[in-house]
């Protein structure tokens, strides 16, 4: 599994709010002077001041700050913001006009991509993505535009993404009248990021799509100077503050669409057989990379297998720290926190003892269309249940060396599955996708429920959650924390129509859930200047078209 190792613990020092006020006073001050009407004098007692805002409380009641929507930082235009709300209203109007002006026999959105030499392995990565409902809503929302870091030494200085949000529009808003595309701008860019694909050879779509939405996340994480953060090992008596903890640090180093999009949290322990020392870490993970052997039927079996506790002996011993020596361990993995786009990754190749893919597994494993519980496999038991439908597959037929990438897609305007071979597009039913389950190889799957609550829409099947946008000052958006709500948006053109009273729903105020342990909600004079310091990119979009 792909998991990004980043340190857990920081301070932040915060300094006075004195020195602010007294600038703020002596300004004006000056004023007063120049322009000859006198300043009204500052507050001096507790009663002058004008209320400070307060979180919503834990039954979800709205605090007076939430009531006061002019004044109070937590306005339903901030919560409107941290929804993605307007992305999303912006994306869907520009998509509606597409499809009126189309002329072609098939919906807005199925666009072919063009073969440039064994690039079928980009062209399936990318068709999946393109059905991924949150992220085409940010690019075509324009999103981006204030969020492209051009200054991470990590990115491409925004060339990326750039290439990418071309590419999603003209999957969406401006398709060739051909309905086929050649990808040859994003292609050139691929490569320049990432030199390992350049050229014609055959290259695998996982590989492709971690380095991607790498790429795209470092194009635009919020953070433009990230703190050093010191590593911390958690004991595992207090699992559900460290992984909060573990979060917050996270996010003091990588904030962007893909963390609220595709990022969960993993819950990793090795726990010494000799004096019983354990060892926790809570890791983000973008997607679940799950083996597969002779008695993995379902991929309720492969999840099972990959849960399952692993025995550290001979040369993989473990060094206990307790012991000051290697001793034989095990190591138990736990998922925690999913995210709203769940990606699968079937491991359906070998590698021989030199790393090179020696063969692979073409077992048919029997994966769920709609309604995939897991809740019974999240360790963290705050409520947290999800079901997540399919919504894209990629699929992989023949030999790593010599096989071919298709994928499928379920259409977000009439609900239907496509089937995309490079630049053949064909409808298809769900049939067809129980017949080829051999050949599956990436699953993509968008989160329906988090609770016990059912959303229930008809028997659409175009819909996808309601995603966060996270902050270190606003926890109550971070998943641990945050109220199931249960309120999905359905993008299919019917039940946009006839579905309108949800929309009230998605612009209500977000009840929050308070956090146990006072360290893990800073103070409110810290909160704020954490806005205007770390957090200072994401009001803006406020006045904007955005998040």
């Amino acid at each position: 599994i792909s998991i990004s190792k980043k340190g857990l613990q920081t301070r932040t020092s915060m300094g006075s709010e004195c020195s602010k006020e007294r600038s703020v006073a002596t300004k004006s001050k000056k004023k007063t002077k120049r322009g000859g009407a006198k300043a009204p004098p500052p507050p001096t007692t507790q009663e002058q001041q004008p209320p400070r805002p307060l979180l919503p409380d834990s039954n979800g009641s709205p605090s007076r700050s939430t009531r006061s929507t002019r004044s109070s930082r937590w306005s339903s235009k901030t919560l409107q913001a941290s929804n993605y709300n307007m992305t999303h209203e912006r994306a869907n109007s520009s998509i509606e006009s597409a499809s009126e002006r189309s002329r072609s026999g098939t919906p807005t959105g199925v666009v072919g991509l063009r073969n440039m030499g064994n690039t079928c392995y980009m062209n399936s990565s990318l068709q999946c993505l393109a059905m991924t409902i949150p992220l085409t809503d940010y690019f075509l929302g324009d999103a981006h535009r204030g969020e492209i870091n051009t200054t991470n030494p990590l990115g491409s200085k925004g060339k990326l993404v750039q290439a990418f949000s071309k590419l999603v529009r003209e999957i969406w808003i401006d398709a060739p009248s051909s309905g086929v595309l050649r990808p040859t701008n994003f292609k050139n860019e691929l490569d320049e990021f990432a030199p390992q694909f350049k050229g014609t050879r055959q290259h695998d779509a996982q590989e492709l799509l971690s380095i991607l939405l790498d790429g795209i996340h470092e194009d635009l994480n919020r953070v433009k100077n990230k703190p050093y953060i010191e590593y911390k090992d958690c004991d595992g008596r207090n699992d559900a503050e460290d992984a909060v903890e573990a979060w917050k640090n996270y996010l003091l180093r990588d904030k962007s669409v893909i963390v609220d999009i595709f990022q969960g949290q993993l819950r990793n322990r090795l726990k010494c057989l000799h004096c019983g020392h354990q060892n926790i870490r809570f890791e983000p993970v973008m997607y679940l990379s799950l083996p597969i052997n002779d008695s993995c039927k379902s991929l309720d079996d492969c999840l099972r297998l990959f849960l399952k506790e692993e025995r550290l002996t001979k040369e993989n011993q473990w060094y206990c720290s307790k012991c000051k020596s290697h001793r034989d361990a095990t190591k138990k993995i736990d998922l925690w926190i999913l995210p709203p786009i769940l990606i699968v990754h079937f491991k359906r190749f070998r590698t021989n003892e030199r790393g090179l893919v020696a063969s692979k597994n073409n077992a048919a494993v029997n994966f769920p269309l709609q309604e995939w519980m897991v809740g019974s496999y999240i360790k963290n038991k705050d409520g947290f249940a999800p079901c997540y439908d399919l919504y894209a597959v990629s699929n992989h037929m023949g030999q790593m060396g010599s096989g071919h990438y298709t994928a499928y897609g379920l259409n977000r305007l009439d609900d239907q599955w496509y089937e995309f071979n490079d630049s053949t597009t064909s409808q298809i039913d769900i049939d067809d996708i129980q017949r080829n389950k051999s050949s599956a190889y990436l699953l993509f799957y968008n989160r329906v429920r988090d609770g016990d609550s059912v959303h229930s829409n008809g028997s659409l099947e175009g819909r996808a959650p309601l995603i966060r946008r996270q902050s270190v000052s606003r926890p109550d958006l971070w998943p641990h924390t945050q109220v199931r709500d249960n309120r999905y948006r359905s993008f299919s053109r019917t039940s946009q129509r006839a579905g309108s009273a949800s929309s009230s729903l998605l612009d209500s105020p977000l009840p929050a859930k308070k956090i146990s342990g006072r360290k893990l909600m800073p103070p409110r004079n810290e909160r704020m200047r954490m806005d205007e310091k770390d957090d200072s990119g994401e009001t803006e979009p406020l006045s904007a078209p955005s998040l």
